[in-house]
């Protein structure tokens, strides 16, 4: 188990951050080379390739190397393990909010 928070930890880090997330965004679309991600971002490209390694390191892109040009990719599961993590809190906090809300009402009558 302390493995698998590890990783959700690492997933919510790299979707902290708003290039990271248009990075993932973009790649809903298909694959695309460093370059076709990097260009509507206005910095270096190996401060951008940081932020490539990081969405790799947890999981949520796979890169390949064609000649040249690295090409990556969307890997949707570790988003999936993220989702699960947040549908559970909402139940969890839907369920404490309907139980305040009974509570309170009894509390009014």
């Amino acid at each position: 188990m302390p493995n698998q928070s590890m990783q959700l930890n690492q997933v919510f880090q790299a979707l902290a951050d708003p290039t990271r997330r248009a990075v993932l965004e973009r790649l809903v679309g298909g694959p695309a080379t460093t370059s076709e991600l990097a260009q509507p971002f206005r910095m270096a490209l190996p401060s951008f390739s940081q932020h490539l390694a990081m969405l790799e390191h947890c999981g949520l892109v796979q890169s390949r190397k064609q000649g040249r040009a690295r090409t990556y990719r969307l890997v949707p599961r570790q988003l999936k393990a993220a989702e699960t993590w947040m549908t559970r809190q909402r139940a969890l906090w839907e369920k404490r909010l309907d139980q305040l809300d009974a509570y309170l009402t009894d509390q009014k009558e």
